[in-house]
């Protein structure tokens, strides 16, 4: 655990640096345009493992990584996320970059009042319902949501939200559970009472 914390905190370190200088550089635009950069740099580590070994490999030297950094990324990113690589490179952090780019977002998401929320539905939802379901959410939070919509065929209908790492399990499956719940507990005596009363009456 306190391996855990150390590295959040070093992730911490490193993204608020990144933040501050992509402010400093051009605001939100560009603190939102870095942050889209990291997003894509992890995208290609996810989607190639080479790539993924290259970044968390603690055998290739940092001098012959320097170099391959600068041969993959020069031109293809901003000048600012090429030098922010090199130093995580010669500090030996490009392992980290994913919590680094997790902890860059919730420095993002603090500053401009946003959430990310994840809604996960039978079918997927169109315009209409997601500005609808967008105001909703900021009206219960009072933050700006940032809305990632994904398809879940295993569903029966409803949806399930999840915001950080609170889940909200709005979907119908959920509510027959609950519903069999009440009624295994607190439902069967009220039913049986009821007919009493009528047997009685």
């Amino acid at each position: 655990m306190a391996a855990t914390t150390q590295t959040d905190a070093i992730a911490r370190v490193y993204a608020r640096s990144l933040f501050e200088l992509a402010d400093a550089r051009g605001g939100q635009s560009e603190i939102e345009s870095v942050y889209g950069e990291l997003e894509d740099i992890l995208e290609i580590a996810c989607e190639n493992p080479t790539f993924a070994e290259f970044l968390a490999s603690q055998i290739l030297s940092t001098d012959k990584r320097r170099e391959s950094i600068r041969a993959i990324f020069n031109g293809r990113c901003s000048d600012l996320v090429l030098r922010f690589l090199l130093v995580c490179n010669d500090k030996g952090r490009l392992n980290k970059l994913e919590g680094i780019a997790a902890a860059y977002d919730s420095l993002l998401q603090e500053r401009y009042g946003r959430v990310e929320v994840d809604v996960f539905t039978a079918a997927g939802l169109d315009s209409t319902q997601l500005d609808a379901l967008k105001d909703r959410l900021k009206s219960a939070m009072g933050k700006e949501p940032v809305i990632h919509a994904y398809t879940d065929e295993s569903l029966i209908g409803g949806m399930k939200l999840l915001i950080g790492d609170q889940l909200i399990d709005a979907s119908v499956a959920n509510r027959l559970r609950r519903m069999s719940d009440q009624l295994a507990t607190s439902g069967a005596p009220e039913i049986r009472s009821r007919a009493e009363q009528i047997f009685e009456a």
